[in-house]
């Protein structure tokens, strides 16, 4: 009889819908579901053997102003993958799943030191001052390489989503990185930004609505925030990871490609046949994608 009765509650939900539910587009719905799942979550990732991490270090005051280091036992003049988490810049975590295991397996055994690191995030904080955390991350992790055996001289941004953005932008901005007191980073990995040109997406017919949240409708603002119109010559050389299966990663990666190199500055497109979250996941497992960034990681670190 429970049986019964919890079978027509749940028939229940899935035939009525709420008003303000029903008032949704799908595309709102999807955009909230999946912001969801990027909510923080208890999670200690699974790292190499002989490796260990140092959780939860500082660079600001506010707790989620805070990053993890991953290294082998005995690190010696170590290169350093600085890594920013996605969520819409609203939602996400240092150690979600998909985040840390993969990359952390593939690059520790080859001598590498991996950071992931937090940033204050919506509706407190908006993307350029977003930024600016990742820019006193770089900073910090600079100044303290030494301790870990690492090389602050050679560490490489890498960004996935809203983090590639990010990523991007700091890279684009020697402003950013100099007024946090740190040193030029070697390089920048965007996987799968939609937003390295901010204005001209802000300005298309139909965009998800996390945009509208995280951009507002300040045009100047839009063009703070943009990879592509901060972009400068002494930006860093970047690899700008896109997904086919999306309209707007690769067309604007190419975009800022071209300006890039009217410029002077090394700045290449991958496009892969991957989901936004499998660009991400899968970077790390063996493929001919993981080898295509450990190749420009190699070069901008050696």
């Amino acid at each position: 009889m429970n049986i019964l009765l919890r079978a027509a509650q749940l028939l229940c939900v899935l035939l009525i819908v709420p008003p303000p539910l029903a008032a949704q587009t799908f595309r709102e719905r999807l955009e909230q579901a999946r912001d969801a799942s990027r909510q923080p979550a208890a999670h200690v990732p699974t790292l190499p053997a002989g490796a260990r991490a140092l959780r939860d270090i500082a660079y600001g005051d506010d707790p989620r102003q805070r990053f993890d280091v991953y290294l082998q036992a005995q690190p010696h003049e170590a290169p350093i993958l600085l890594f920013v988490h996605g969520g819409g810049w609203a939602n996400g975590n240092k150690d979600n799943p998909g985040i840390v295991e993969n990359k952390a397996a593939y690059w520790l055994p080859k001598g590498y030191i991996l950071v992931s690191t937090n940033y204050r995030m919506l509706p407190d904080t908006m993307p350029l001052e977003q930024a600016r955390d990742v820019a006193r991350a770089l900073a910090a992790v600079q100044k303290r390489a030494a301790q870990w055996g690492g090389d602050a001289s050679r560490v490489l941004l890498m960004g996935h989503s809203a983090g590639a953005h990010l990523a991007a932008l700091v890279g684009a901005s020697a402003s950013l990185w100099r007024e946090a007191g740190a040193m030029k980073p070697r390089g920048v990995v965007s996987l799968d930004s939609g937003a390295l040109d901010v204005p001209d997406m802000m300005q298309r017919p139909r965009i998800p609505r996390l945009y509208h949240r995280a951009f507002g409708s300040d045009t100047s603002d839009w063009v703070a925030a943009s990879p592509h119109h901060q972009l400068t010559r002494d930006a860093v050389p970047m690899l700008l990871v896109c997904s086919t299966r999306r309209p707007d990663a690769c067309p604007q990666g190419r975009t800022m490609a071209e300006k890039a190199r009217s410029l002077g500055v090394a700045m290449d497109v991958l496009p892969e046949d991957l989901s936004h979250t499998q660009l991400n996941r899968e970077l790390g497992l063996p493929s001919a994608y993981t080898d295509a960034v450990d190749a420009f990681v190699r070069r901008q670190l050696r």
